[in-house]
């Protein structure tokens, strides 16, 4: 057998071989994830420890970002009204996209209807065109301000209170809960029957089932759909530039939308990365002390 047939049966062997089909068929994502996600996200690193502006060279500065970021009250204000933002916006969104789900799981004709009209907001609701809207809906001269005003409320404003005026962002993200109810839809199908039937022979109510049956047996799903929202929290933006621009008085500035002024507003990107590398960093905080707490409050049947 000459080499060149040994290379042809080698070359069809690597071929016909499972694992290089699979590689082949990932390597487009391979491509991506490299390219979009993994070399940038190292850029970031480096550019964290150098003062750099797009279009000239870094200069390395080591952690003078970094130290820079916790003397900046702008920052911690950010973060202070982003952590606000998710405490209140997260529980509400999956309290929403819960009730909605356990009306939507009881069997109706036009069920599949009904979920397709809810699940909409969540399409189109991070667009710039909707965060118009919201912010004529609650804007000085909008419906909503008129009805306050016209019950003795004179002079009062949404986006002119450091108070009031997170909260159209909030009614706005909670009105997105079309992902997280479609998954809290799935997760109640899952429920077997025989339980509610047990506990209707023991004379459970409504909401005793509800707080002993449905909380527990959805508990994986709550925490999938906690951990979620808490990221998309984090990384909210298009609503506070939209709306609000930050204001007023930074009262909205989100994490998000500081690092992007800081960025391409005002051109300290080594800053903005720095920024960003902080928040991940509180992210995977969080994100680990919701694992590790999860054994205490997360139940699996498998594991019963």
């Amino acid at each position: 057998m000459d080499d060149t047939t040994k290379k042809k049966q080698s070359l069809h062997s690597f071929l016909n071989n499972e694992n290089t089909v699979g590689y082949i068929f990932a390597l487009p994502f391979i491509v991506g994830f490299c390219g979009l996600t993994l070399v940038p996200m190292g850029l970031s690193l480096y550019y964290s420890f150098c003062n750099y502006k797009i279009g000239s060279d870094p200069v390395w500065i080591g952690l003078k970002n970094y130290i820079d970021l916790l003397k900046d009250s702008t920052f911690l204000n950010s973060i202070r009204v982003t952590v606000q933002y998710v405490i209140v916006g997260v529980p509400l969104k999956l309290i929403f996209a819960l009730f909605i789900a356990m009306l939507l799981t009881r069997p109706t004709k036009l069920q599949g209807f009904y979920r397709a009209v809810y699940y909409i907001p969540s399409l189109i609701g991070g667009s710039v065109a909707v965060a118009l809207v919201w912010k004529q809906l609650f804007g000085s001269r909008g419906p909503l301000v008129t009805l306050i005003k016209s019950l003795g409320a004179t002079g009062f404003s949404f986006f002119g209170s450091t108070t009031w005026a997170f909260v159209p962002l909030v009614l706005c993200n909670a009105w997105q809960f079309g992902s997280s109810m479609l998954i809290f839809a799935s997760g109640l199908k899952q429920i077997s029957k025989e339980y509610y039937e047990a506990a209707e022979i023991d004379g459970a109510g409504a909401i005793k089932r509800f707080f002993s049956i449905t909380l527990p047996c959805l508990s994986p799903i709550i925490l999938f759909n906690l951990l979620m929202q808490l990221i998309s929290g984090f990384m909210t933006f298009t609503q506070a530039q939209i709306i609000t621009q930050g204001g007023p008085n930074h009262a909205t500035e989100y994490v998000s939308l500081f690092i992007f002024t800081e960025g391409f507003s005002y051109g300290h990107m080594g800053y903005a990365c720095a920024a960003s590398w902080v928040i991940l960093v509180i992210m995977v905080a969080i994100t680990a002390v919701l694992f590790k707490t999860s054994n205490h409050w997360v139940f699996y049947e498998a594991e019963d």
